[in-house]
């Protein structure tokens, strides 16, 4: 299962109300760190797709979201579950790093 793209009007469709936990990864298109990650993400998406949605929203074309739950710098990851912001993690880490920090909140 792929990551998905989310935009500002999506966002309550597609992360608040899912049935399922929802990693969102507020990315930009000038990010080096954002880019590094994106492969890992989408892995991961594979992975763990029946456990958890993966989500993508680009600050630059929707920043209406990042605003709204303060996403200072990216790479930002925000994990939400029951439509609740409940863990975020900032910065680049390698796919160990992530799958093995999201396995432990799911």
């Amino acid at each position: 299962m792929a990551t998905i793209a989310v935009s500002d009007a999506e966002f309550d469709a597609q992360v608040l109300q899912s049935d399922k936990p929802v990693l969102v990864d507020f990315w930009a298109e000038w990010c080096g760190p954002c880019k590094m990650i994106g492969p890992a993400l989408e892995e991961i998406s594979d992975e763990l797709g029946e456990q958890i949605t993966i989500a993508k929203i680009n600050i630059d074309d929707h920043p209406d979201t990042p605003s709204k739950f303060g996403v200072r710098s990216i790479p930002t990851m925000i994990l939400f579950k029951n439509g609740e912001a409940v863990e975020t993690k900032v910065g680049a880490a390698p796919k160990a790093a992530l799958k093995e920090w999201l396995e432990g909140r799911l």
